[in-house]
């Protein structure tokens, strides 16, 4: 079968791309494309998940009507959010989002119980007040216990499409509920939120199948004949999948959306303390890998930015807006809490700048280039933990994802860290979610094939550093900034 096709749902879009190989050559496009957000209700936020069923039996409408008759089909999503399904199989909640302010004082309280430093020698996991573990132990064990099952999101999705529950392995690992040396759901961590190992499917690998779309689904819909295979569920461990190495020198990727993923590649994790207190993670990969990575806030921030700006500009047009505006003026902490889910982005930025002492960005080219300046130097403090934790230097950072597509924050990025950047492709996720496929029926042979035809279908735009103006002076200010938010 050479029809392949990638259901990737981001937090603020999804997409449903098809691909074919031939004569060697990669052929990748879009059949459909929706937005993505979650919504305030009740005080709480939520994601929308029949609309993204939804989107989903849409795109495959399309795909039919399209031409496709028969394909293999995976979904990604973002990780650590998940459905709540009774006996019946039923949806018992809304799905929360994970910005929900619900764990805001959960890990604090969580670990009252059980040390800081014994769960992550069990997990590898970094603290995220919205890791599953602690939005789990926000519900309360008398809601839990009525929970037949719980999926994470991309799951449940083809829970929908099949009738068959399962819980993949690298979405799974960011709940923070697996032990990283067992390879299994850690029993303490279960009792602790008084759940049963049976209230989780069993863990399944990337490039496992797991049969056919339901029969009345696909003739209630008139979809084509997919054959699921499941594939690495969490967008972050496709994207790693989807990056074009062709070197033999040290590298690292960034996968840039929503959230910046800064990591290696491993074979097996770094648990140490010193890795905990970096906050750095062991999220798992396909094949047998580890995501050694740090999350940063990514373009969020400047997400949010546009949308309070009316979406009267385009990113494009705040790029260039940005690049217009003197280098390194105001700078903000992205990983700080208050920048995770401000109600006004804008103000929050502004008030950390005024507070500090800096200009305060008022025009939308200030206000993109604080973040684009940001973003940079927080890339540069990860890089320096991460060679050192990791125990070699990375010579070249590969830039995946829709950051890549901007290059003035690519070239910051070179510039900052003195390595060179190589950008691209910014389907990375879909990317890597149609090679799991392909090597899973056998179109390709090996990972490292799959890794080639990606370079040679979409070759990355390398960026060399060109040096960097008063660079010790900026390196003073930016920790100066740090300092201001642990103060």
């Amino acid at each position: 079968m050479n029809q392949h096709i990638a259901i990737d749902i981001g937090a603020s879009s999804g997409r449903v791309v098809a691909a074919s190989l031939a004569a060697g050559q990669l052929h990748l496009r879009e059949i459909h494309r929706f937005k993505n957000d979650f919504t305030e209700k009740d005080g709480h936020m939520y994601w929308d998940i029949e609309y993204l069923s939804q989107e989903i039996v849409k795109g495959l409408q399309l795909a039919k009507q399209q031409g496709i008759e028969a394909c293999t089909l995976g979904i990604d999503t973002w990780a650590v959010d998940y459905v709540l399904l009774d006996d019946a199989g039923s949806r018992m909640h809304e799905v929360y989002a994970y910005r929900d302010h619900r764990t805001e004082d959960v890990p604090d309280r969580l670990h009252q119980r059980i040390s800081r430093e014994i769960v992550y020698a069990k997990t590898g996991i970094q603290e995220q007040r919205f890791n599953t573990l602690y939005q789990l132990f926000a519900h309360g064990p008398n809601e839990l216990s009525r929970a037949s099952s719980i999926l994470l999101v991309p799951d449940y999705l083809y829970y929908r499409l099949s009738g068959r529950r399962m819980n993949e392995r690298t979405n799974a690992s960011t709940t923070q509920l697996l032990n990283v040396k067992t390879g299994d759901f850690d029993e303490d961590l279960l009792g602790l939120l008084q759940l049963r190992k049976d209230q989780f499917a069993s863990l399944q690998e990337p490039g496992e199948f797991l049969g056919s779309i339901l029969p009345d689904l696909v003739h209630a819909h008139r979809l084509p004949d997919c054959q699921l295979v499941v594939v690495p569920t969490h967008d972050t461990a496709s994207a790693v999948v989807g990056v074009p190495i062709q070197i033999n020198r040290p590298w690292a990727y960034l996968s840039s959306g929503t959230w910046s993923l800064l990591g290696v590649e491993r074979d097996r994790p770094i648990d140490t303390l010193e890795a905990m207190r970096c906050n750095y993670t062991n999220e798992w990969g396909a094949y047998g890998t580890y995501r050694f990575l740090k999350n940063i806030m990514g373009m969020w921030m400047i997400q949010e930015v546009r949308r309070e700006l009316g979406e009267e500009h385009s990113y494009a047009e705040l790029t260039e807006l940005a690049s217009l505006v003197p280098a390194y003026r105001s700078l903000v902490p992205c990983n700080a809490a208050r920048f995770l889910s401000p109600k006004r982005m804008i103000l929050e930025m502004q008030r950390f700048c005024q507070e500090s002492g800096q200009p305060v960005p008022m025009s939308p080219g200030e206000l993109a280039r604080c973040i684009f300046d940001s973003l940079a130097l927080t890339y540069y403090n990860a890089m320096q933990e991460l060679n050192r934790l990791h125990g070699q230097v990375i010579e070249v950072l590969h830039i995946v994802g829709g950051g890549s597509q901007n290059a003035l924050l690519c070239q910051l990025t070179a510039d900052v860290l003195e390595i060179e950047v190589q950008a691209g492709p910014s389907e990375s996720t879909a990317l890597g979610n149609i090679a799991v496929q392909m090597i899973s029926s056998k179109v390709l042979p090996s990972l490292q094939e799959a890794r080639r035809c990606i370079a040679h279908a979409f070759p990355p735009v390398v960026y060399m550093p060109q040096g960097m103006p008063d660079r010790e002076s900026v390196l003073q200010r930016w920790q100066q900034v740090q300092d201001v938010t642990t103060q």
